[in-house]
């Protein structure tokens, strides 16, 4: 089995097979599904966002959206969010999820604030999980405290990127310098380490998948909505 793989499409369950752990949208897929990749000996992880909402107007909500997906930014530490999250996570283990991948973690440039209030928010979901695998999209932010909540963390874009919507590029060197050294930090701790690259080459997938294997980081390349597998 291929190690990891991150897919927000629906279906393609016989190549979802292919892969140790899959990280899915909570809500494109059913409990039979869900319970067929299991019997595969699949490991479903399923989409959580832990500081942006992409739903209806809500109490818990910043005026400032995501550039980029137009999510609305939210008070992490507003308890009807962290109701909120906790009631999609507590769905998503119900339906039959194997573990949860803990999104928008990255605070510390917009938010530094919330923080205190993210790790609160995660150690609560973790509580909901149970003994299930917890998946950090990075926050770096977090660290070292993240490293006891969570069991793997993954460096998304670690070497390479989408530009812009039609294209892809490895990282300038001296980003490519500090994501190394954050790298090299994230090698202390007692956690499982993944990387998430964009490519739409050849050249550029094996760049990011050599550059992840000489941090310790097992590698998935993808486009960036996260439509192939």
């Amino acid at each position: 089995m291929l190690p990891i793989a991150f897919y927000y499409g629906a279906g393609e369950l016989d190549r979802l097979s292919r892969f140790g752990k899959v990280v899915l949208q909570a809500d494109f897929y059913t409990e039979v599904e869900l319970s067929l990749l299991k019997a595969r000996g699949v490991q479903t992880l399923g989409y959580l966002s832990l500081s942006e909402d992409v739903g209806p107007p809500a109490p818990w909500q910043r005026p400032e959206r995501n550039p980029d997906w137009g999510g609305a930014f939210v008070h992490v530490g507003d308890p009807r969010w962290v109701a909120h999250v906790v009631a999609q996570a507590r769905r998503a283990m119900a339906r039959g999820f194997g573990g949860l991948f803990l999104d928008t973690l990255n605070l510390e440039q917009t938010y530094p604030e919330d923080l205190p209030h993210l790790l609160t928010l995660i150690a609560a979901v973790k509580e909901e999980a149970g003994p299930d695998y917890l998946l950090a999209n990075r926050g770096f932010g977090l660290l070292p405290e993240l490293a006891d909540l969570v069991d793997g963390i993954l460096f998304e874009s670690f070497s390479a990127r989408w530009v812009n919507t039609d294209g892809y590029a490895r990282w300038p060197d001296d980003v490519l310098e500090v994501h190394a050294s954050v790298a090299e930090r994230l090698l202390g701790l007692d956690v499982d380490l993944y990387a998430l690259d964009y490519a739409d080459s050849d050249e550029l997938a094996d760049f990011a998948r050599r550059r992840a294997g000489e941090y310790g980081m097992l590698c998935f390349v993808s486009d960036r909505v996260l439509s192939r597998i």
